[in-house]
């Protein structure tokens, strides 16, 4: 949806600076099972196994991050490269390597059903395991045709299905500015494949057939004499889609910057750039787009920011548009209206595709049908690589290009990496103002930071309810790891202040709530082993009306330690439909051991006398308490049965647990506003089960909840799900 992106633009300049003197990485995740003191918070169900954390990289004015692909004579990459094996070298000069790692991330896959045809979206996110690949996928949709835009969907659907890890993070961008039908950095392929559906290509007709039918136009009316120029009669709006384009991509760029020790994907789907650049004469906006594709390119190596541009036409004919008109210009050859100016025009825009790519480190896929291949490639382009920082020796903001090269000491060894940066120009930005707050300053950085972040481990869920028209009430449940907190000792107490920030923003960038509530935290000694097991909980809600939210909850101690974790929240309309569900929330006998926090009084969490649990694995001497609503919103129907029923299917999607209730609508007729298993005054039963684990086996189970009218034959009824583990 671009909305964290389209906000953290204001806030760029801050990020680029480097507000940050250090990058945080987290600790390894723990081993299944596992709640040892100090690290319990988010385990296993959280991480990406086998992944490496982001790398810890000093940010400073002239250090230099550079990604290297490093590959054998038959492409393979190398993975056993050392420092003494790297030779850096800027303008010529040699480079001291001060910072060297080798990065492998695996693809991760999301547990997946036995019996499901797809993987379970999970209803708890966490900041912990997304520590994969980073894309940015910018759809060029001001040059992508009408029917190249299918070809563009099929990819990109395959790429998700195929090439996604659990543990990546992606974005979807439009270039003509539709923010909102883009999507946000999320993990989620339902999310990013709904913003790439919403593509329609907007290229302009070719110039060559546009200025044959001027051409043809001028004749007829016989205004034209041999020798006047034809002009292209959408020059003016080619060219601004061109400048739109690359200021895209620059502005974009400037936003990737604040990411650190990853390497970052901006993959361009587009075919090309279709305006003459070099015929200042007859174009003039050729010089703007000269200098706005230098500024795309100069963001881009300065954000170390690897651009991998992918043509969607796949294996193309030069001239194969002509079949479009009923003929060609011969008569004028200096017109250039025919076979020749169509094949230049394809060459100039797989030009420009290959020139955004080779000088960032990236590759361009271009007169290739073979997507499959070009994913797969990029993929082991962002999942084996190396980090590589040096200190320049030239430190002089002049604004010129400096020229990177990577040499190998090992012979028969092929490198890939961007070929320079252009500096800075003037004076270097002033920092954020240092407030001598630790906390305040940890917390400003987490809320600004245009990804999660990890310094303290967390957990979140949220769940809407009906509220007050039109609203919905949600639900939120936060953990924290305290293993990421700094907590001192006092008179036999364990102390630390927390601040949490909960800034939910909507579709069009503009932010709806942005709550902040302190919590001085005095533990005593029993209470601090039992968070430090399992975690702190805080609880909470925020009134929203129907839409698309991202919601983002920020962390920070008095040390200044801090955190952010995300998600994507979609608030239904309670109200329109003739039958709908709240979200599921789940609390355990377990839960009652995590000690909790209420920032504020949430629909749920009194009525079942316990707080809402963010944990998705349990044991089997555990007991859940499930909590939904239904709601009937159709008037003067006969009095009837709604169904309410739960079934636990094990992985091979044997039911292991069911329950069903029937309720009457009578119920709702002048009953009180209640929740936990009484109508709710506004059309809404309430419906709460007991599901107790001591006769599941170990492994995966899927919590179906359904609601379905039986005033009718043929209603489909409502549903949700929820993947939980038993250990």
């Amino acid at each position: 949806m671009f909305r964290s992106i389209l906000y953290s633009l204001i806030v760029a300049a801050l990020l680029a600076s480097g507000a940050r003197a250090l990058a945080q990485a987290p600790a390894p995740p723990p081993e299944a099972g596992a709640e040892a003191p100090g690290q319990a918070v988010l385990g296993p169900e959280a991480s990406a196994q086998g992944a490496q954390p982001p790398l810890t990289f000093r940010v400073e004015a002239n250090f230099v991050e550079v990604d290297a692909f490093v590959s054998d004579a038959m492409g393979n990459p190398v993975t056993d490269l050392r420092a003494t094996d790297v030779q850096l070298f800027e303008d010529g000069k040699p480079q001291k390597v001060s910072a060297f790692a080798q990065v492998n991330i695996p693809v991760a896959r999301a547990e997946q059903p036995l019996f499901s045809p797809s993987a379970i979206e999970p209803d708890v996110q966490t900041n912990a395991g997304m520590d994969g690949r980073i894309y940015l996928f910018v759809v060029d949709d001001l040059h992508i045709a009408p029917l190249g835009a299918f070809r563009v969907k099929e990819a990109l659907h395959r790429f998700f299905e195929r090439n996604f890890g659990a543990n990546d993070l992606a974005a979807v961008v439009f270039t003509s500015g539709r923010g909102a039908d883009g999507q946000d950095f999320t993990n989620s392929p339902r999310l990013l494949l709904a913003a790439v559906d919403k593509l329609i290509g907007r290229k302009l007709r070719s110039p060559t057939l546009e200025r044959l039918d001027e051409y043809n136009r001028l004749q007829t009316a016989g205004v034209r004499r041999a020798g006047d120029p034809v002009n292209d009669p959408l020059g003016m709006e080619r060219g601004r889609d061109a400048r739109n384009t690359m200021q895209s991509l620059q502005k974009l760029s400037d936003f990737m910057a604040g990411v650190h020790g990853r390497r970052k994907a901006m993959v361009l789907l587009s075919e090309g750039i279709d305006y003459d650049i070099y015929n200042l004469f007859d174009n003039s906006a050729g010089s703007d787009i000269i200098d706005a594709t230098r500024n795309a390119v100069a963001a881009a190596t300065r954000g170390n920011v690897s651009i991998y541009a992918i043509d969607p036409r796949g294996l193309t004919t030069p001239g194969a548009e002509l079949i479009e008109t009923s003929g060609v210009v011969t008569g004028e050859p200096n017109l250039g209206l025919g076979i020749q100016s169509s094949q230049d025009e394809l060459r100039l825009s797989q030009d420009s595709l290959r020139s955004l790519a080779d000088e960032t480190g990236g590759f361009a896929i271009t007169n290739q049908n073979d997507f499959n291949g070009a994913f797969d490639r990029l993929v082991r382009d962002n999942s084996t690589y190396y980090v590589i920082g040096y200190y320049a020796t030239n430190d002089k903001r002049d604004g010129k290009f400096r020229k990177i090269e990577v040499r190998l000491t090992r012979p028969g060894l092929t490198v890939r990496a961007r070929r320079g940066y252009v500096a800075p120009r003037g004076r270097a930005a002033a920092p954020p103002r240092a407030t001598n707050d630790p906390l305040e300053d940890a917390l400003r950085t987490a809320v600004e930071s245009p990804l999660a972040m990890i310094g303290v481990p967390m957990r979140l869920f949220a769940a809407p309810y009906k509220g007050t028209p039109p609203n919905a009430a949600v639900t939120l449940a936060v953990e924290l790891g305290i293993g990421g907190l700094t907590f001192t000792q006092q008179n036999g107490t364990y102390n630390d202040k927390v601040t949490l920030v909960v800034r939910v923003i909507d579709s069009d960038a503009k932010v709806r709530v942005n709550e902040k509530t302190s919590l001085d935290l005095t533990l005593m000694p029993e209470t601090f082993a039992r968070a430090q097991a399992r975690g702190f909980g805080v609880t909470t809600a925020v009134n929203l009306p129907p839409g698309r939210y991202q919601l983002r909850v920020s962390a920070a101690d008095a040390a200044g330690n801090a955190g952010t974790v995300v998600d994507e929240l979609e608030v239904p309309d309670f109200y329109k439909p003739p039958l709908a569900m709240s979200g599921l929330t789940l609390a355990s006998a377990s839960g009652d051991r995590t000690p909790t926090a209420r920032a504020k009084d949430d629909p749920v969490g009194t009525l079942l006398m316990r707080p809402p649990t963010t944990r998705r694995e349990f044991t089997r001497d555990d007991q859940l308490t499930l909590f939904a609503e239904v709601y009937e919103n159709q008037s003067n129907l006969p009095p009837h049965k709604v169904d309410i029923a739960t079934e636990v299917r094990a992985d091979g999607g044997r039911v292991v647990f069911s329950n069903s209730e029937e309720r009457s609508s009578t119920e709702l007729e002048g009953s009180p506003p209640a929740r936990a298993g009484k109508a709710k005054s506004g059309g809404g039963y309430g419906y709460t089960v007991q599901i107790p684990l001591k006769d599941f086996a170990p492994g995966l189970y899927v919590v179906h909840v359904q609601g379905k009218s039986l005033a009718g034959k043929g209603d489909a009824g409502v549903g949700r799900d929820i993947q939980i583990r038993v250990r």
